[in-house]
């Protein structure tokens, strides 16, 4: 179990199979984080900001490399980036089956891979500023 007890979670002892790490600062993100906290903790996951000093420590990554992407990590080390984050994600949930399926539909993929880039590069501004997209987008 990957023990983050130290300062991610609420209360000190707390150990998970796997953790979401997520941008605070983004309202859509903390929504989602939100949302899945609940589904999450009954499958033995957590999530935690990557705004906390501790994740760069825990990833080894400097923290200039956090906030590009979400992350899911689980205890064996594994660790899956962006859409590949939301698809582990959905594997751990009873209701996500039709999800996950629909990933493996020819071309699904690479379309949610750009969705997520899509998002990603828009999550901080205000939608009445990003409803059209930037030059070169």
């Amino acid at each position: 179990m990957i023990s983050l007890a130290s300062g991610m979670t609420e209360s000190k002892g707390r150990h998970a199979r796997g953790w979401l790490f997520f941008d605070a600062e983004c309202e859509f993100c903390a929504r989602i984080a939100g949302w899945l906290r609940e589904p999450m903790k009954h499958r033995g996951l957590a999530a935690a900001p990557l705004q906390d000093p501790r994740v760069a420590d825990l990833l080894g990554l400097a923290p200039g490399h956090l906030h590009r992407v979400i992350r899911f990590v689980l205890t064996d080390g594994r660790q899956f980036l962006g859409a590949e984050a939301v698809l582990a994600i959905a594997r751990e949930l009873w209701w996500a089956p039709p999800f996950i399926f629909m990933s493996r539909v020819p071309g699904v993929l690479p379309a949610m891979h750009a969705g997520y880039r899509w998002i990603a590069r828009r999550r901080k501004c205000p939608a009445a500023k990003c409803v059209r997209a930037r030059p070169g987008e």
